[in-house]
């Protein structure tokens, strides 16, 4: 094997620093990856605003703006609907998911306190591996009483068992000093976990909040199955049926005495409306990644 020699000491080939050539094609390299990224997004936003003759022209990208397709959008009320029924399943399953998880995740940690916990973890982890299948899973949703019913797209996943097992590893990481310190002090388990495991589990909450929310907000198979009533499809399923399936936005006017926008301009500015929210999270977030993922993914 052939070294460099740099001083007293010498340096593989591979630990080199590369030449100007290799860092050129690098560099374009990752310049085309993410102009493939972007450049999907860039086109679907300036669509959605393109005035209606540059969209009945069929540019590439328009040089002529307008409003009038998010206008149409938010007049038919039918997007809007999609959007209140995503917002609320987010939020609210979320919100529910984290105290499910962070709760449950708790009780195996302390598996000496919990009579059982070890079998209920292995059940939890066998969930990882086997799935009843689309049919057991549509009779339990019946049998509950939940068909047609948003809470049909909150309950049955409430509880993810990888988050679950993410978390549980973080909170196997905090001081257990502390947690008997606060024991001795009188604190009881619930005010341990509120006071105590909750607020030093920030960077672990944030990060699965975010999958929950991000799975949440991309419901749309089970909705298909679950729901029925038009108003009460997230906008998932709206998009799918104004964007995929072609149909028609009822209402999607500017004003009735001007023509309909473009159906182009109409598609995008949907695809936008489902996809920005979610995006606008992220920045938020993205400081906890590394703290809340790897540690609670590392620690065994």
């Amino acid at each position: 094997m052939t070294t460099i020699a740099k001083g007293r000491k010498t340096i593989p080939p591979w630990m080199s620093p590369p030449s100007v050539g290799v860092r050129a094609v690098k560099g374009l390299v990752i310049a085309l990856i993410v102009i493939t990224m972007i450049y999907p997004l860039v086109y679907v936003i300036a669509m959605s605003f393109a005035a209606p003759s540059q969209a009945r022209a069929g540019v590439v990208f328009p040089t002529e703006f307008s409003l009038d397709a998010y206008r149409a959008i938010f007049n038919g009320g039918t997007v809007t609907q999609g959007l209140q029924n995503s917002l609320f399943i987010t939020v609210v399953g979320t919100l529910l998911s984290l105290a499910a998880t962070s709760m449950l995740a708790w009780g195996l940690v302390r598996t000496r306190q919990v009579p059982g916990a070890k079998f209920v973890l292995v059940m939890i982890l066998a969930t990882m591996f086997f799935s009843a299948g689309i049919i057991p899973n549509f009779m339990l949703v019946k049998y509950l009483g939940l068909l047609d019913s948003t809470w049909s797209l909150i309950v049955p996943g409430l509880i993810s068992a990888f988050n679950m097992i993410v978390i549980r590893n973080f909170f196997q990481g905090l001081p257990e000093e502390l947690i008997e310190a606060a024991r001795i002090d009188g604190a009881g388990e619930w005010r341990i976990f509120l006071r105590i495991v909750l607020p030093l589990s920030k960077p672990v909450l944030a990060v699965m909040g975010l999958f929950y929310a991000v799975g949440y907000w991309n419901t749309y198979f089970n909705a298909l199955l679950y729901i029925n009533d038009s108003e009460k499809w997230p906008i998932q399923v709206v998009l799918q049926q104004y964007v995929l399936a072609g149909v028609q936005i009822p209402g999607a006017i500017v004003s009735p005495d001007q023509p309909p926008p473009p159906g182009v301009t109409l598609q995008m500015a949907v695809i936008v409306l489902a996809t920005v929210p979610i995006l606008v999270v992220y920045p938020f977030l993205q400081r906890y990644f590394t703290s809340g993922v790897l540690t609670g993914a590392i620690k065994g």
